[in-house]
């Protein structure tokens, strides 16, 4: 019987301790159908089972430990960082390439930042979410940082999350004009996470400094942070 996961495969051990899923990294959720099909023709050789995930991947069920770097081999794809003190996920709706209610393009900032950010150790895991309005769909409310398009500009929040002690995230700084600006900033916030010692979410962080004194670490000037 197998006891733990398979981190450096993307391997996650499931109910019956015998097998894995793995889930192919498909950032943003933007796929095509060559990669639909490669993924399908995968689960039928080897028996699968697939279920589209909340962090817009595509898990693969039911995968032998055996099987594990030949199921690789065929996708030739990424592993999604699915597991692990990482950057897991980077959720983007659809923004203003399709939707009608986008007001910026969050596709493509969101894209910019799964490029930079996915799978990059960190001493928690952390989750980012990037909406392209202020519905929020990529649930940038509950994210370790959110960042929610409007129209005066984009606005950040950090240290939100779910699971069991859910949290809100608290705004960071508003009415931000670029895609440069946005990604300078998240920069700062990954950076002074990694450099403090608490070991936990950054909503564990924020909630021991205080989202003022995080700000003024982040940003040096509260009163511009705020969009003041």
């Amino acid at each position: 019987m197998n006891t733990k996961d398979i981190l450096e495969k993307g391997a996650i051990l499931q109910r019956d301790r015998e097998t894995y899923a793995i889930a192919p990294h498909i950032p943003g959720g933007f796929t095509d159908t060559a990669t639909l099909r490669k993924i399908c023709d995968v689960a039928d050789k080897y028996n699968l089972e697939v279920k589209l995930t909340s962090a817009q991947r595509i898990a693969m069920f039911g995968v032998k430990e055996e099987d594990i770097d030949a199921i690789w081999a065929d996708l030739a794809q990424t592993p999604g960082a699915a597991i692990g003190l990482c950057v897991r996920s980077i959720k983007i709706c659809p923004g203003t390439q399709w939707c009608k209610r986008a007001v910026l393009d969050s596709a493509s900032l969101g894209l910019k930042l799964d490029k930079i950010y996915h799978a990059m150790e960190l001493p928690n895991k952390m989750k980012m979410g990037v909406s392209g309005c202020l519905l929020a769909c990529s649930e940038s409310g509950v994210k370790d940082i959110g960042i929610v398009g409007h129209n005066k500009g984009w606005r950040i929040l950090v240290g939100g999350n779910s699971g069991p002690r859910p949290r809100l995230a608290e705004l960071l700084v508003d009415n931000i004009q670029t895609e440069e600006e946005v990604l300078d900033i998240v920069a700062k916030v990954v950076e002074v996470y990694k450099n403090d010692p608490q070991q936990g979410r950054l909503g564990r962080l924020i909630e021991e400094k205080g989202i003022e004194a995080f700000r003024a670490a982040v940003l040096g000037s509260q009163d511009a942070a705020v969009g003041k």
